[in-house]
Parts: structure tokens; C-alpha cells; sequence
């Protein structure tokens, strides 16, 4: 017997009925704020454990066994997001989405702010890297309740034909969060050098600085209304008491479908941006510098990519834009690798703006679907869950490409067949995404 996909219920087709584009641009940009956020915080993460975790925290005098252990570290973190993802989701579900928002984004702030104060292995021997896989767990746990609740808000408050265009908003977060967070490494690199300054304290300037960042994150935010649907939720009384229960009851295949439309966004992105520096680093002897502003480059394509494919998931359907990502992705997967091996820097930045740019175009989407296929009353859950398990799978990415590509001699063809098999993943994601989502009337998955 065929499931039918779960009803929405007319109490969310009648409130998007009366919302504004003016109103729903003002909530994604609020949304994106806690994204740009995320992906800042994250991404430092990602470029210190590739450049200078495995040389201050993991010193064990073998240069692969320390990168190995400082990208399983980056993984630990990402391992907690499903947990906070529960959490967090479970209270957005049940007592609002923008009060839960507030929490997360407090968190991801603060704990950040703290690794960059924290003591190195020479300083306090093995506590340094306990304690920053502690942060870095506490850090994961803040993070996990951020995208599916931003990704909420923002398509709750938009008009049902145009959710995909806004729901591609909290999505350019990822590019600007790079932008600040690449942008910031390489201008301190270019200053203090990549040497002892850099490798001592230069890396910490950029943690230090999301303190003031969360300060401004947290003034924009305060400031947006509470979700129309949730509200409506409320009023008649149709708010789940057990969200997470509900959803693994209700709604495990929905989960299934949405984990795997996020795999190129989430898994994907790590393993062309976090595995390309480190391999172009450590293996090709890149300078990180060059790396750096080609993550830089790749993220400013990356902005127009994602606004133009809402725009076509809008006209076209989400499911098809995705799928289309995905076949773009897997064609150009041996010719951006192609690219970072010739050590040239304008091939190398061509290399990884094509993957990123091209995993974005799946990316843009990926929110409109997924959000679509849950219920309102679990829909932070299900779709934060979602987007956690990929985030899994994505934490330990750099450190199955590394251990796969050194048991090929170093050559980086297995990552271009992990990079191929993520979006054949996500592709397939695509194909059942529209079998699965809730029905609403005149809006296209």
C-alpha cells in the first residue's frame, strides 16, 4: 500500500493566504543572520583543524595521525547536532520557534568566543584537546537547533508561491558566513604570516571576534515576530506535546527522504571545501593562503547561485532544481579535483569555486523541499533532524577522504567518487521528495 503524504491542514494554507513579501523578506533576513552565524562558527572550526589544530591541540609527531585526530574532533561536534537537533527542535515545535532561536544562537556565539581563548597542548598538555572537544560538542549541540528553526520561520512566514524564493535567503548564510570567517583567516595570514604568530594566536582573533558578532545577531533576532503557523497552532489548540515522538511515529520516511536531499549541502560542501584545503595543503603543498581565498571566491559565487535558483525552484519546483544540482555536481566532480592538482591558484580557485557553486545549486532548494515535507506542528523537528543526520555523515567527510585518498597513493580520485556518490544521493532525495511532502494548494515541490 502506497503512503499518502501527511495533510497540512487548511490552518496554514489560510494564514499564508494573508502574508506579505515585504514581512517574509524581513524574517528570512533575521533567519539568515543565525545562519551566516552558524556557518562563521563552523567554518573557522573547519579551517583550524585543517591548518592548525593538528599542530596545537593533537601533537603526536605523525602529521597524518594529527590531522586524522583533529578532523575526528570537527566530527564530534557534528555528532552532537542531532541530539541538539531533538532538543532544540522539540522546543521550537512546542513553545515557538523565535524564543528557541534566541537559545541557539546565544550558544553558538558564546561557545566560540571561548574556543579562541582556550589553552593549546603545550600549555596544559592533554586537557586542551578534551576541553575542545567539550566546547566543540556544546558548540554542536547550539548548532543542531539553528537551521531547521531559521529554515521554519522564514517559509512560515512567506506566501505559499513564493516560499522557495525566500527560503533561499537563511541559505546565503553558508557563503557569508565563509566570506567573514575565510576572509578574516587570510587577511591575518597575509599580516602575521603563516608562521609561529599565526600558528601561537593569530588563529584566535576570528573566534574572539563572534563575541561582538553575537551581539548584533542577537539584537536583529530579538526583533523578529513569532512564526503566523505557529501561532494559528496555538489558537486552535493543535500544538503536539510530543513533537519528536510523533515525528519517528508519523513521519520516519519523510525524515529518511529529507536527510538525503540535504547530503550534497551539508556532506557535500565539507568534503570540497574542509578536505580540499587540507589535501591542498598537506599533500600538494598549497599555500593556505591561496586555498583560503579560493574558499573566499567560491563563497561569493556562491551567493548569487543560491538567489537565482530560488527564484527557479519557484517556476520549476524545488524537486527538479535539486536534481538538476545533483547531475551538475557529479559531471564536474573529477574536473574540480583535476583543477586543485595542477597547483596553479587560478586553476585551484576555479576548481573550488566550480564544486561549490554547483553543489549550490541543489542547495538553494534543499530547505523548500524538506520543510515541505513535514507536518507544522513537527516540522522544526523533522526538518532540523534531517539536516543533522546529513551533518553526521558530513562531520567525518574530511576524515574518510583522507583516509581513502592516502590508501590510493595520495591521489585524489576516491574524493571525486565520495563527491559523485553524495549527489547521487541527493538526487534520489529529489526524485521521492514530492511523493512524501505535504499538499498544499498552489505551491510546488
Amino acid at each position: 500500500m502506497t503512503e499518502q503524504p501527511a495533510t497540512a491542514g487548511p490552518a496554514e494554507e489560510r494564514t499564508a493566504e494573508t502574508l506579505s513579501p515585504a514581512d517574509a523578506r524581513r524574517v528570512a533576513i533575521g533567519a539568515l543572520v543565525g545562519t551566516a552565524m552558524e556557518w562563521y562558527d563552523f567554518f573557522l572550526f573547519t579551517a583550524a583543524a585543517s591548518l592548525v589544530f593538528n599542530k596545537t591541540f593533537f601533537v603526536t609527531g605523525d602529521p597524518t595521525t594529527s590531522l586524522l585526530a583533529s578532523f575526528a574532533t570537527f566530527g564530534v561536534g557534528l555528532v552532537a547536532r542531532p541530539i541538539g537537533g531533538l532538543l532544540f527542535g522539540w522546543m521550537g515545535d512546542r513553545y515557538g520557534r523565535r524564543r528557541t532561536l534566541l537559545i541557539t544562537i546565544v550558544g553558538i556565539g558564546m561557545v566560540t568566543g571561548l574556543i579562541g581563548l582556550l589553552p593549546d597542548y603545550f600549555q596544559i598538555g592533554l586537557a586542551a584537546p578534551l576541553l575542545l572537544m567539550a566546547l566543540r560538542v556544546l558548540q554542536g549541540l547550539s548548532v543542531g537547533g539553528e537551521w531547521g528553526g531559521a529554515m521554519t520561520l522564514a517559509i512560515e512566514h512567506a506566501p505559499l508561491h513564493q516560499r522557495s524564493r525566500f527560503a533561499a535567503i537563511p541559505q546565503i548564510g553558508s557563503p557569508i558566513g565563509t566570506i567573514m570567517s575565510s576572509g578574516l583567516f587570510a587577511i591575518i595570514g597575509l599580516i602575521v604570516g603563516q608562521g609561529a604568530a599565526f600558528t601561537a594566536w593569530g588563529w584566535r582573533i576570528p573566534f574572539l571576534l563572534a563575541i561582538p558578532l553575537l551581539a548584533v545577531s542577537l539584537w536583529l533576532r530579538s526583533r523578529l515576530e513569532e512564526s503566523p503557523v505557529f501561532v494559528a497552532m496555538l489558537d486552535t489548540r493543535s500544538v503536539d506535546r510530543t513533537p519528536v515522538r510523533s515525528m519517528f511515529r508519523l513521519q520516519w520516511r519523510q525524515l529518511l527522504v529529507a536527510s538525503l536531499v540535504a547530503m550534497l549541502g551539508v556532506p557535500g560542501f565539507y568534503l570540497v571545501t574542509a578536505f580540499m584545503i587540507s589535501y591542498g595543503n598537506q599533500t600538494l603543498k598549497i599555500d593556505s593562503t591561496v586555498l583560503l581565498v579560493g574558499s573566499l571566491l567560491a563563497a561569493v559565487g556562491q551567493i548569487p547561485t543560491v538567489l537565482i535558483c530560488g527564484r527557479l525552484g519557484e517556476r520549476f519546483g524545488a524537486s527538479r532544481v535539486i536534481i538538476g544540482g545533483a547531475v551538475l555536481s557529479a559531471v564536474a566532480a573529477f574536473p574540480a579535483f583535476a583543477l586543485l592538482a595542477t597547483r596553479n591558484p587560478i586553476a585551484v580557485a576555479a576548481g573550488m569555486i566550480i564544486a561549490v557553486c554547483l553543489l549550490s545549486v541543489s542547495y538553494a532548494v534543499s530547505g523548500t523541499l524538506m520543510t515541505g515535507l513535514f507536518r507544522p506542528e513537527m516540522r522544526y523537528t523533522g526538518t532540523g533532524m534531517a539536516q543533522n543526520l546529513a551533518g553526521v555523515i558530513s562531520g567525518f567527510m574530511p576524515l574518510l577522504a583522507t583516509a581513502l585518498v592516502a590508501g590510493a597513493g595520495q591521489h585524489w580520485w576516491p574524493a571525486a567518487v565520495l563527491l559523485i556518490a553524495i549527489a547521487a544521493l541527493t538526487g534520489l532525495g529529489g526524485i521521492l521528495g514530492p511523493r512524501y511532502a505535504v499538499p498544499l494548494a498552489g505551491f510546488r515541490h
